[in-house]
């Protein structure tokens, strides 16, 4: 079974958190989700009392175990970033997914061809999407 490392925002604002879920609930019909928690709308607390250096070591540990990194960027988050340049180091696949109605990705992003760029505009194209991928 696929391991994904499901990348969303957490301190960069959690306004997808709710997408979030839905898009693990979906990739865990078929998938091994490392990062389940991203999607959780009480994430804050559950972040309280953990040392930022072991949630660190959890992510990379996380990420090296992974086979494909999927990550939903319409929120800016520098974590996110920094785990899509830790994953491209690894060879691990990236796909992006970001609302091209809300945001306009990155440069770093998109013009890197490492990444996979999926643009949407209405929620249901980021499963039809998934499950090609998945």
């Amino acid at each position: 079974m696929k391991k994904i490392y499901f990348a969303g925002s957490i301190r960069g604002g959690r306004i997808d958190a709710d997408l979030y879920g839905r898009i693990i609930k979906h990739m865990q019909k078929t998938c091994v989700v490392l990062t389940e928690h991203v999607g959780s709308p009480h994430l804050n607390l559950m972040e309280q009392g953990k040392k930022d250096q072991d949630i660190y070591d959890q992510d990379t540990a996380w990420l090296r175990e992974s086979d494909i990194l999927i990550g939903e960027c319409t929120c800016p988050s520098l974590g996110v970033g920094y785990e899509l340049a830790y994953a491209e180091a690894r060879n691990i696949p990236c796909h992006i997914f970001y609302d091209c109605t809300k945001t306009q990705l990155s440069a770093m992003l998109t013009g890197n061809p490492y990444f996979i760029i999926h643009p949407y505009r209405e929620e249901k194209e980021i499963y039809e999407v998934l499950d090609s991928i998945l």
